[in-house]
């Protein structure tokens, strides 16, 4: 059986593909700070408020750029800003010419595999209704980068 995103780009691919290619680690809604001096991005562990910590899914996921004003949209628009997204990032990974891992749920058939393996944000977040905004490089993390 063939794998459509080892067949087709980015561009080629159909919305519904588009879609699927995100894992639903929810590591891209996480706050992350870009450093001033030397442009390096840091990810935090504070997630936005719409993002449900256990299912890592956004509770208002067709809204989500209407409620959250600097929510980002990840699109072939935006293709060369990719570098933010964490490095396991299926849409990262296949711009990069690198296969997906083999516990995406795209790979196993259920998002069960990332969750058990860590690799998603669940039981390592707090969301951002929870901190002082002005204390946010408290919260640094490494982990959601990998």
């Amino acid at each position: 059986m063939s794998n459509f995103w080892e067949e087709k780009t980015l561009s080629q691919m159909s919305q519904s593909e588009w879609e699927s290619l995100c894992d639903g680690c929810g590591k891209c809604c996480l706050n992350k700070i870009i450093d001033d001096d030397t442009e390096e991005l840091h990810f935090t562990n504070v997630a936005c408020h719409l993002l449900h910590t256990k299912t890592c899914q956004c509770r208002k996921y067709e809204q989500r750029f209407k409620i959250v004003k600097d929510c980002v949209k990840v699109s072939l628009d935006d293709i060369d800003q990719f570098h933010w997204l964490p490095g396991n990032c299926a849409y990262r990974l296949l711009v990069e010419s690198k296969p997906l891992p083999e516990w995406h749920p795209l790979i196993t058939g259920s998002k069960s595999a990332m969750h058990k393996g860590g690799f998603s944000i669940r039981g390592k977040i707090i969301s951002e209704t929870a901190i002082d905004p002005e204390n946010l490089e408290d919260y640094i993390a490494i982990w959601p980068a990998e």
